[in-house]
């Protein structure tokens, strides 16, 4: 007779399974008790407490996504230093080790640590870090007031 075998992977699925089901049952539950009273101010869109005006497609200046995704590039550099550090800093594994392995951790995080400081240079010289300003309109409108007295307020 063969003996059933739970493997890793079996593991996982029932932790999987086990999530959906638990899951699946919590928003049937909630359905279930809930109260279900809609009526027109439930049902329209709420953004900070305003009514929504317009369509929601705006224009973005792209230097948001340019900054964004620099942003994201330093953070995943973290999510390997992180790591590294706290490895290379186990006192118990390096001390087994004759020196050339942390020499070889050492150069190998500089190494990574120049490449992406090479993409920002690169970003930094190119301008796609330069934020561009609007440029100042001079308008004819002639105030009654003499500029002399907002010298006083300006700083």
């Amino acid at each position: 007779m063969i003996e059933p075998s739970v493997t890793e992977f079996s593991t996982i699925l029932l932790f999987i399974i086990g999530a959906i089901v638990f899951v699946t049952v919590g928003l049937f539950a909630a359905r279930i008790i809930r109260p279900s009273k809609p009526n027109y101010e439930k049902l329209t869109t709420y953004e900070s407490g305003e009514d929504t005006i317009g369509n929601a497609w705006g224009q973005f200046n792209m230097r948001f996504y340019v900054v964004a995704l620099i942003f994201l590039l330093f953070e995943v550099e973290i999510i390997y230093l992180f790591p590294w550090s706290v490895v290379f800093g186990d006192k118990n594994l390096v001390e087994g080790t004759d020196g050339a392995w942390g020499w070889f951790a050492i150069t190998e995080m500089f190494v990574f640590i120049v490449v992406l400081a090479l993409g920002l240079a690169y970003a930094w010289a190119k301008g796609y870090l330069d934020w561009v300003r609007p440029q100042q309109k001079q308008t004819d409108f002639k105030s009654k007031i003499p500029a002399s007295a907002y010298n006083k307020y300006k700083s």
